[in-house]
């Protein structure tokens, strides 16, 4: 099973993340399939990769917590359910 979560990067208190499409099984900074955004929390910058994040959803991936915070916050996702976990 495939979730979108966040891959932490950046140096020591100067955290940046991923936006990483990967196996559950894997660990946080484990091997992506696919990287589909970034999450800046200092400089509050989003980049999101809208449509390889619509392919992986389509697939059954499940999105975490946080991810799918700033997917609502960044784009509109209301056609999409509640994380059912």
């Amino acid at each position: 099973m495939l979730k979108l979560r966040l891959k932490r990067c950046g140096r020591k208190q100067r955290a940046v993340y991923r936006i990483v499409a990967i196996d559950v099984r894997s660990r946080r900074e484990g091997k992506a399939l696919q990287n589909v955004g970034f999450y800046d929390p200092i400089k509050n910058q989003t980049y999101l990769n809208i449509p390889a994040i619509l392919y992986f959803l389509e697939r059954g991936a499940q999105l975490t917590g946080t991810v799918q915070y700033l997917l609502k916050k960044a784009w509109d996702f209301k056609e999409l359910r509640p994380n059912q976990t």
